[in-house]
């Protein structure tokens, strides 16, 4: 059973999808950093500093408070700024992952157009004759 696992865990699948998510997780902090970092602050430089995620409803009159975090300890609320904007956050980094994954995609394309292409392989006509060239050198 041992020798099974091994096996398995050394299929090229595996490791593959290993390094994958690997390289995933850390594209991923790349990516929010962009977001979180880059794009969000010229964002709220354009919208004038609007930060949704502190927007919400009270769904209950015990509910008085002024910013999110305090308001969640006092009943229930409906934190939509928050919800839209983690949908613009998401929106953004499917945007960037999107652009990318084009921009390596046009990379593979160029690497294939430049590689030349296998010379053909020769019919089966071609290589009787090259047979009996050979056989005739050699007489």
């Amino acid at each position: 059973m041992l020798k099974e696992f091994r096996e398995f865990a050394m299929k090229g699948n595996v490791v593959d999808l290993a390094i994958g998510v690997i390289i995933g997780a850390a594209f991923g902090a790349i990516v929010t950093s962009l977001v979180g970092d880059i794009i969000m602050p010229v964002i709220g430089a354009i919208t004038g500093g609007l930060d949704f995620s502190n927007y919400f409803t009270g769904l209950s009159k015990a509910v008085t408070a002024t910013n999110l975090a305090d308001a969640k300890k006092q009943g229930a609320v409906l934190a939509w700024g928050s919800f839209l904007t983690l949908t613009i956050n998401f929106t953004i980094i499917a945007f960037v992952l999107f652009l990318v994954i084009r921009f390596m995609n046009q990379l593979k394309r160029n690497d294939a157009a430049a590689a030349p292409a296998p010379p053909p392989k020769p019919t089966r006509q071609e290589e009787l004759l090259t047979e009996i060239r050979d056989l005739l050198k050699k007489a």
